[in-house]
């Protein structure tokens, strides 16, 4: 376990293929009617359809979930939440083109609080193109890890209580508002694009009798590739900087408000779910 506050040295490089098809289908679930050819630019944020590990069916966590590219400490803490990311983008992923992805694990900080002991940790993804550019996409991905006792509301708790918290969301000015609502079909093919087995997204009994929620939970980042899409439309332009934070879960079958507030040169970005509580706060720019 590296608590020593610095990046492990331990770097796991693996290479895939920007796939064609895997974009053409993230575009359908987008309800994009685009066109997508081998050569073109993959839209940024999209390169969640790589590098998921195939990992064995036997080598599958009782939740479903896979492996995540990195060795995870065992700290005696099963339950894995992501708490947010940042991304920096460089650069652009050609469909088609052959892509390098190094990891590392960063340093991991227990917690002890009301809800019990957690851990803190992030790991860090850099993305190059093979005989193209280097880094073009650099992203941090912060993961909370809990107790099997600890649940779901308290879970809650403890994600929205990391890191500090941005402005106000009510104060923001005025923006653009669009909503949708996940259904049992988005959770299925976004699962399918990305290989994501955890069983919170399509096996109701597991999600509600053994984890505790009301209902099949949305994959988080599924109302982050419709917020990007937002800041594209309202912008014109790709992003060069993203990070968003997972404050509570949206659940299939409810209703989510998206919203996209400009300020300055960046957007604020968020998902409420039907109570109008921000689940996820972003921005970009």
């Amino acid at each position: 376990m590296n608590e020593s506050g610095a990046w492990s040295e331990d770097v796991k490089l693996v290479e895939d293929i920007c796939c064609l098809s895997l974009v053409r289908r993230m575009s359908a679930l987008m309800n994009r009617d685009d066109r997508f050819q081998q050569g073109d630019k993959l839209p940024r944020g999209w390169h969640v359809i790589m590098f998921n590990p195939p990992t064995l069916q036997s080598e599958l966590r009782h939740d479903g979930a896979a492996s995540l590219g990195v060795e995870m400490p065992d700290l005696g803490l099963p339950k894995l939440m992501m708490g947010g990311r940042s991304v920096e983008y460089s650069g652009d992923i050609p469909i088609g083109g052959r892509v390098v992805r190094r990891s590392r694990l960063g340093p991991v900080s227990m917690k002890e609080g009301r809800f019990g002991a957690f851990a803190l940790l992030n790991v860090e993804h850099s993305l190059s193109v093979v005989d193209g550019p280097q880094n073009v996409v650099v992203e941090t991905i912060s993961y909370i890890m809990r107790s099997e006792q600890v649940d779901v509301v308290d879970a809650e708790k403890v994600r929205a209580a990391t890191p500090d918290p941005r402005p106000e969301m009510d104060a923001l000015p005025d923006g653009v508002v669009q909503s949708f609502t996940p259904n049992e079909t988005h959770l299925f093919r976004y699962s399918a694009i990305t290989d994501n087995p955890h069983r919170i997204h399509y096996d109701f009994h597991y999600a509600t009798r053994v984890e505790g929620y009301p209902s099949l939970v949305v994959n988080g980042t599924l109302p982050q590739m419709f917020l990007l899409e937002m800041f594209r439309e309202y912008t014109g332009r790709e992003p060069v900087h993203y990070e968003a934070r997972n404050l509570s879960a949206l659940y299939c079958g409810a209703a989510v408000s998206l919203l996209l507030s400009p300020i300055g040169n960046r957007c604020v970005l968020m998902a409420r779910n039907e109570a109008g509580k921000v689940a996820i706060e972003a921005e970009a720019w």
